[in-house]
């Protein structure tokens, strides 16, 4: 029996039908998880570190510069600044592209993602002591700040991958305003319910390996630029 077009098709091919803010969408939502899993791994096991989630990270940070215990300073401080040095180096790499996947794009999701695989090895590699934890951090903010541009660019609204504070309060306003299906069921909730999931199995990971928690978010996010790129760039 032969195949029909349609019928040989492949789950890429599958996804390269979809338009564009489908696609978009899809995309951004593996990245928010990806946050969520590294986020996850940050905390438990890089020393309370927010990798991806700048916000946790300045709140650790002046609690900790006020002298409360446990809280360190240097983790948080080095994360944030190399997450700031991503984000406006990818902004930079990407300023003539054009909005939406581009191939500069692609070129700075992959740098993205090559930290993030170069943050599992080292922590697969390496004794567990705190030189190697901030370097960790360090590399994975500056892959997150590098997704978070890299996002801004592909526009996808309410879905930053990196943080969830401001969708979770125009999900909230518009539910109460307009409560509706519509209004509960809806990109919004996708990508909290991403970076929850996320979370969830990154601290599931850390109990079993910390470097594994890494390894999967470089996995997910090689995915995410080789299925971008194939459907996106022409």
């Amino acid at each position: 029996m032969t195949l029909t077009p349609t019928q040989r098709r492949t789950p890429t091919s599958k996804f390269a039908a979809l338009d564009s803010p489908s696609r978009h969408l899809a995309l951004m939502l593996a990245l928010t998880f990806v946050t969520g899993l590294v986020d996850s791994g940050g905390y438990l096991g890089l020393d309370k570190v927010f990798v991806g989630n700048m916000t946790g990270n300045v709140v650790v940070l002046g609690m900790g510069a006020a002298g409360a215990d446990g809280l360190p300073v240097l983790g948080p401080a080095l994360a944030l600044g190399t997450f700031i040095f991503g984000a406006g180096i990818a902004g930079l790499a990407m300023r003539s592209s054009p909005a939406g996947w581009s191939p500069r794009l692609t070129a700075v999701a992959a740098v993205s993602v090559m930290l993030v695989a170069a943050t599992a090895i080292l922590i697969a590699v390496t004794p567990a002591d705190s030189a190697p934890a901030i370097v960790a951090a360090a590399l994975t903010a500056c892959a997150m700040g590098m997704q978070a541009a890299a996002a801004r660019k592909v526009g996808v609204a309410d879905v930053t991958t990196v943080v969830v504070t401001s969708t979770i309060t125009v999900w909230a306003v518009d539910m109460f305003a307009r409560p509706s299906r519509a209004t509960i069921l809806n990109r919004r909730l996708a990508a909290i319910t991403s970076i929850l999931l996320g979370a969830l199995v990154g601290a599931l990971l850390v109990k079993v390996e910390l470097w594994l928690v890494f390894a999967v978010a470089a996995g997910i996010g090689a995915v995410v630029v080789a299925a971008g790129h194939r459907a996106e760039v022409r």
